[in-house]
């Protein structure tokens, strides 16, 4: 039987990708969320998300109608609406417990979706153990995170609690903590990386707490070497990354 074509933007179901697709509340309340384009919906399915809805342009939705429900431009003609996960630090437990010497990845407030997105990418492409976002200030499932994540998002095991939940949970698996900022730190690359480390990241505008500062066990930092004194939160962390996955491979 022939799939019928969704023709008018005043559907009730697609009026409600919209939604989604614009309301972190909404997102919030229903546990869901929407995908847009084949690769992430790929890596969406591969990394055992529930896919409850699926419109193809051409196929169940018109061209007019899928221009309405695309967050974007290039998306293939391909969105879905996607049941959320639960990203608490229990269920990050039972999958760090089997790790030796994890590598996690901690990021205090992040506000910008791309940020968050593009450390989710480099964190995947890194073989990042978790990701822990602390009091944060975008959602997880925001269009722009998954758009910048390209699948990330759904592939690197993640949690989202208060900043004293994360430095409790750190000191109890014994996992060191190192900060990144310019004040009383010293290289990057000074430090051993090959034990238990979480690397943790502050926002642009104000950098980490003063709770992040008094819990670690090293200050860290990128050095400067030109006029400008900081550099994108994302490319930091991809440095520091990388780093830790260098020291690691020449043990």
């Amino acid at each position: 039987m022939e799939e019928t074509i969704i023709t008018s933007v005043q559907n009730a179901k697609i009026k409600h990708v919209v939604a989604l697709q614009q309301k972190s509340s909404l997102r919030r309340e229903e546990g869901l969320f929407v995908v847009e384009g084949q690769r992430e919906i790929e890596h969406c399915k591969a990394c055992g998300y529930e896919v409850t809805e699926e419109y193809i342009r051409d196929k169940n939705v018109s061209p007019q109608v899928y221009e309405k429900m695309a967050y974007r431009g290039s998306t293939e003609g391909h969105i879905a609406v996607v049941r959320c996960k639960e990203h608490t630090l229990s269920i990050l437990n039972s999958q760090l417990s089997i790790k030796n010497n994890p590598l996690v990845v901690v990021l205090e407030s992040v506000e910008k979706p791309g940020n968050l997105g593009a450390i989710l990418r480099s964190a995947e492409a890194a073989g990042i153990d978790a990701l822990i976002v602390c009091d944060p200030l975008t959602d997880m499932y925001n269009p722009n995170v998954i758009r910048a994540s390209i699948g990330g998002v759904f592939c690197v095991p993640t949690a989202v609690c208060s900043s004293q939940e994360c430095i409790a949970f750190l000191k109890e698996h014994g996992i060191k903590i190192l900060t990144a900022q310019l004040q009383d730190s010293y290289e990057y690359y000074d430090y051993d990386m090959t034990q238990g480390t979480a690397i943790v990241m502050g926002t642009e505008s104000t950098g980490l707490t003063n709770q992040w500062r008094e819990a670690a066990d090293a200050h860290i930092r990128i050095p400067m070497l030109g006029r400008l004194d900081s550099l994108n939160v994302s490319v930091s962390a991809a440095i520091l990354m990388y780093e830790a996955v260098r020291q690691r491979n020449c043990k």
